[in-house]
């Protein structure tokens, strides 16, 4: 594999992963604010989202042996193409239809929806390890850049979703998706460039699972870092802001569908900058790599702090106020920052952690945690907004980020897999 055909095929995965996550943040506002507007209660959001989050832990399961046994191009193919046809199904639901039967439809259109997004992801980090220049420091700024990115596309994503409901509707919005996606799918197998690896017909499922202690501990901290982001971010606060900005008219829906997108957009965007930097910020080119394990302790306690405190100020408010509104906006942007920088060291670690030859498997490992905290938090987000609002959804995700803190305390400064 020579090294101009390998940055190639870096630049065609990456594009393709960015156009794939504009078109799944974009799907998930449809699909949230569509539905609550249709009267659906904060757990039935969440059940929503539930198929899709339980498709992303045994997709990442199975696709790190799925791409060691045929090849990463066949991974991200299958989930581009899934994608397209999971947009078009939603196109087939009849308002006229039940909610109980228009919720198990689109729980099962969502769990397709999470089969595709997971294998274009486990098919993108995995070709950083494989495909990225070397040099010093090069991994991390190379996964922080894929990273990064595709998180800041992913609040545009957010955003358009948010802003086609409102302007052309859910149907039209989701046909148009689904026939760009479609274009990018055919324009990239075309002219897709050599350089990702074939697979080897020796691949077992068995080897899925690590013996590497730190890679386990890794996984452990990924669950609950990303259950307790989503436990706020899937139902609470959007369903929370929902009740503050709208006047129940059609205007102030429309209105209120716009901040909301912006929020999440803002948040996402900013989450996925920071994650760009985050070698710049830790200083990761002149740091030992045992210095970096340190900082994923360090970094998970800090964060831990920030949902703690603004529960307690829901909790001490009382009924929602403009100022409290403001200030929760505030803190979740901080939140978001060292968020992202917790999630940027964690997809630099698993990297650096691995062999060339078990990239795919423990990639999709770790991704099988990444799913199964999504999967927690989407859960405990509507039960824990039914119980006690969004206070008690901020209270679960300050209870997770200790966890993960536990686990990314147990990682030993043990000499890393060579990056290449």
């Amino acid at each position: 594999m020579s090294k101009p055909q390998g940055l190639a095929a870096y630049i065609a995965v990456t594009a393709a992963y960015w156009a794939f996550m504009l078109t799944d943040g974009a799907l998930r506002m449809l699909v949230l604010l569509h539905f609550h507007t249709l009267g659906y209660s904060a757990v039935q959001l969440a059940y929503l989202f539930v198929l899709y989050e339980i498709a992303g832990v045994l997709t990442n399961l199975s696709a790190g042996w799925i791409a060691a046994r045929f090849g990463l191009t066949s991974t991200l193919y299958a989930g581009l193409s899934l994608q397209v046809v999971a947009l078009l199904a939603l196109t087939q639901l009849d308002p006229e239809w039940a909610i109980g039967a228009s919720v198990a439809y689109v729980m099962v259109v969502q769990g397709a929806s999470g089969v595709a997004k997971d294998l274009a992801k486990m098919s993108a980090k995995s070709a950083v390890k494989l495909l990225a220049p070397k040099g010093q420091g090069g991994l991390f700024k190379w996964v922080a850049v894929l990273t990064g990115s595709k998180n800041a596309v992913k609040g545009l994503g957010f955003l358009l979703g948010a802003a086609l409901l409102a302007l052309a509707g859910f149907n039209a919005a989701v046909l148009g998706m689904a026939g760009v996606l479609a274009v990018i799918l055919i324009a990239v197998a075309l002219r897709m460039p050599s350089g990702l690896p074939a697979g080897r017909k020796d691949a077992k499922f068995h080897e899925v699972f690590s013996k590497n202690a730190n890679i386990n501990w890794l996984s452990f901290a990924r669950v609950f870092l990303f259950g307790a982001r989503d436990v706020w971010f899937v139902v609470g606060i959007p369903v929370y802001f929902y009740a503050v900005l709208s006047d129940g008219t059609e205007e102030g829906n429309r209105a209120a569908f716009f901040l909301i997108g912006s929020f999440m957009a803002v948040w996402i965007i900013l989450y996925g900058l920071v994650q760009g930097m985050a070698p710049r910020i830790l200083g990761a080119k002149s740091r030992p790599e045992g210095a970096i394990i340190a900082d994923a302790r360090r970094w998970a306690a800090m964060l831990a702090v920030v949902p703690a405190l603004l529960a307690a100020l829901v909790w001490w408010a009382g009924a929602p106020q403009l100022w409290l509104t403001v200030t929760l906006v505030a803190g979740l942007l901080v939140f978001g920052a060292l968020f992202a920088v917790n999630s940027s060291l964690h997809s630099y670690l698993i990297l650096a952690f691995t062999s060339e030859d078990r990239v795919s498997m423990d990639v999709g490992f770790y991704y099988m945690a990444n799913a199964a905290g999504r999967l927690l938090g989407t859960v405990l987000s509507g039960l824990s907004y039914q119980i006690g609002g969004v206070a008690a959804c901020l209270a679960v995700a300050a209870v997770m980020l200790g966890l993960s803190a536990i686990g990314a305390g147990r990682l030993r400064q043990t000499p890393l897999a060579p990056q290449g």
